[in-house]
């Protein structure tokens, strides 16, 4: 499982033409599924996510997580993070989940977030959507399951 994080002061999510998640303070994610995520994937990233230290405490220092200042989470699926760029100019994005198995993992990592007991707003899993944000930092930070990087 492939996940961009976005550090945000606020994020939204619109589906035609309707704003269907936002948040303030707090991380978008950005989570890409392929065909080998397991639930220890879930579980690392779940982990490391809400206990990433990436928020500034009152000296301006990034020592402080998601679960540390009770921010939220606005969750998007996002197939083109399993992009292969390696062979000509089209992207192949065969190592996706397929939609069935895609779906299901998105709302497993959606559900364990939840049991931490973080806020979440969400987009709907494949549909169009328009996401805007304003990146607090700007502090981006990708993370790959199977690399554990």
């Amino acid at each position: 499982m492939r996940i961009l994080i976005q550090r945000v002061s606020r994020a939204s999510v619109t589906v035609k033409e309707s704003v269907v998640g936002a948040i303030d303070s707090g991380l978008l994610l950005f989570i890409g599924v392929e065909e080998a995520d397991e639930r220890e994937d879930i579980d690392w990233l779940v982990q490391k996510i809400g206990n990433m230290r990436i928020f500034s405490d009152s000296e301006g220092k990034m020592n402080l997580s998601l679960l540390d200042i009770k921010g939220s989470l606005l969750c998007i699926s996002q197939f083109t993070l399993h992009a292969n760029t390696k062979k000509g100019n089209r992207p192949s994005f065969i190592r996706a989940a397929k939609p069935i198995l895609a779906s299901q993992r998105y709302k497993e990592i959606i559900a364990a977030f939840r049991m931490q007991g973080i806020a979440i707003a969400e987009g709907q899993f494949g549909e169009h959507m328009e996401v805007s944000l304003v990146n607090d930092g700007p502090v981006t930070i990708w993370l790959d399951s199977k690399n554990r990087e």
